[in-house]
């Protein structure tokens, strides 16, 4: 897309895009962790996504353009936006709220208001790191013309992950992309890998990007979406194999020879292995329709850190680990027409939702790798995408 074109013309495209992708889902379904017989636990929602809760909507703009060589402000572009609505686009009333931090090295906007004020106003937001201030405004532009403000001030959540494959500092999203993103949610399955802020994203040293999971809990559910783009290959485990050690090749790679190797990268043509680093970051959105409290979802958002744990992440001191939660419950809360009563669960019925939120976030990176694509993008670094065939061999040798 060219970036000249206007808000309207976008969100003309994007609606003709949602079309295009919900065709291409019924014609070509992708590998999932439990399409592999991938011993996932738990019990997931009927569509194993975020939006498993009801109202929940998601939307994307994907950016994937040129090839070659980086020039600043020209690309490839390998970069885009993610919009989460917690009621979706129609009602936008406010939903108790919680975040946390594993470790620092990222952002997440509007997060200092919603430890505050326990809500969370608006979509979550997701893009690439330089991106984040665009993004943060077109909500804020986004919702004065929906008319939805609820005071005359907002405090937009919008997170982001460093995409090594994109030109980064290119600033190639736009107003228009995020109202795209915003304009195109919906609800039903959500797509996954190189799509949306996850397109140019690495984890575990293959392709990484966009994925989701949910968990039944009784009645309720827990929905999971992430941005995963951390995570040393050695490290990686699923359903505790250690499939990292198993699978270091393939590795990423310069796939020019003429290519200047840096940050421990080989050429492809020295089939050499690569840098072996706990890197880069991994955004978590949990999502539950239970009557949780600010300060019990607080709890719960805590253990994402677990799922990440469980797939080999450490938090590693370049990785920005955060972590946001919201209840669609209590529908009303944020009323200013005077008292209001809520519901909630009590504390000690938390542990089946401490651990299913676990089970949904290990299962959400797994989904985010096996949706992935080998993607090429600047300098032609080349970012394999985990080999299903090679992986459900070596869970077979550890009987699993």
């Amino acid at each position: 897309m060219e970036n000249t074109l206007t808000p309207t013309m976008y969100r003309f495209s994007a609606a003709l895009l949602s079309t295009l992708l919900l065709l291409t889902t019924t014609l070509y379904a992708q590998d999932r962790a439990r399409d592999l017989g991938l011993p996932m636990e738990g019990d997931p929602g009927e569509l194993n996504a975020i939006t498993d809760v009801e109202g929940i909507e998601v939307g994307f703009t994907t950016l994937i353009e040129g090839e070659g060589p980086l020039v600043v402000g020209e690309g490839p572009i390998r970069t885009g936006v993610t919009a989460i609505f917690p009621r979706g686009r129609a009602n936008l009333d406010p939903v108790f709220g919680a975040w946390f931090t594993l470790n620092g090295n990222g952002e997440m906007t509007g997060t200092t208001w919603v430890e505050e004020s326990g809500f969370l106003e608006g979509p979550v937001m997701i893009t690439n790191t330089h991106s984040v201030g665009v993004v943060r405004d077109a909500v804020i532009h986004w919702m004065v013309e929906q008319g939805k403000l609820d005071y005359d001030f907002m405090m937009p959540v919008v997170a982001e992950t460093y995409d090594a494959l994109n030109d980064i500092n290119g600033q190639h999203v736009t107003q228009a992309h995020a109202l795209a993103a915003m304009d195109s949610a919906t609800g039903g399955a959500v797509e996954e890998g190189n799509v949306g802020g996850g397109t140019g994203m690495i984890c575990h040293g293959f392709k990484g990007g966009t994925g989701t999971a949910s968990q039944k809990v009784g009645e309720y559910t827990i929905g999971v979406l992430v941005q995963c783009n951390y995570g040393a290959r050695s490290q990686l485990r699923i359903a505790g194999v250690p499939v990292g050690k198993e699978l270091m090749e393939p590795a990423m790679c310069w796939d020019n020879p003429d290519a200047e190797p840096r940050w421990g990268i080989p050429l492809c043509s020295e089939d050499a292995p690569g840098p072996d680093q706990d890197r880069g970051s991994i955004i978590i959105v949990a999502a539950t329709d239970a009557p949780l409290l600010p300060h019990q979802l607080k709890r719960l958002v805590k253990r994402a850190s677990l799922g990440v744990g469980k797939m080999g992440g450490i938090g590693g001191n370049s990785s920005g680990d955060i972590f946001i939660a919201f209840s669609t419950a209590n529908q009303g809360a944020a009323s200013h027409d005077g008292e209001q009563s809520v519901a909630m669960l009590p504390n000690e019925y938390l542990n089946p939702f401490f651990q299913s939120t676990i089970w949904a976030v290990e299962e959400a990176i797994v989904n985010a790798m096996l949706s992935a694509e080998t993607m090429t993008g600047v300098d032609y670094l080349r970012v394999p995408a985990l080999p299903h065939d090679r992986l459900i061999e070596v869970m077979r040798r550890y009987n699993r």
